[in-house]
């Protein structure tokens, strides 16, 4: 299993679980109130001042940030979108930034994940 395979089972996992921030309100909040265990940016945030803003707040409170390459992608795994009938995704919004606050249940995705994590430091 790949580290972005292994996020998007996180950001899911940890979305039914009620314990997803999505967007730069909620995201913002989890990061201040230092309750995030995970902040993931969009690379495709084209806002210099939404990026600086989450990266400076996940380093001022040691709080892992990882980047995905695409806003339409982290939209789809966090849930910002719609199936059809066939199970294929439709309609997604693009999501920027999101944070994992509660995990949910351990999986081995998350130690996957917590590995990529600590290997990146």
């Amino acid at each position: 299993m790949d580290p972005m395979e292994a996020l998007m089972i996180c950001l899911q996992k940890s979305m039914h679980h009620d314990g997803l921030a999505r967007g730069l309100r909620e995201v913002v909040k989890a990061l201040d109130k230092e309750v995030a265990e995970v902040c993931v940016l969009s690379k495709g945030c084209d806002e210099p001042g939404y990026t600086s803003l989450v990266t400076a707040l996940c380093k001022k409170n040691k709080i892992p940030l990882i980047n995905v390459p695409d806003s339409k992608t982290l939209g789809e795994w966090c849930g910002l979108c719609k199936l059809d009938e066939e199970g294929n995704t439709k309609n997604v919004v693009n999501c920027s930034s999101a944070a994992i606050i509660s995990w949910g249940e351990s999986s081995a995705a998350k130690d996957v994940l917590m590995k990529h994590i600590a290997s990146q430091n």
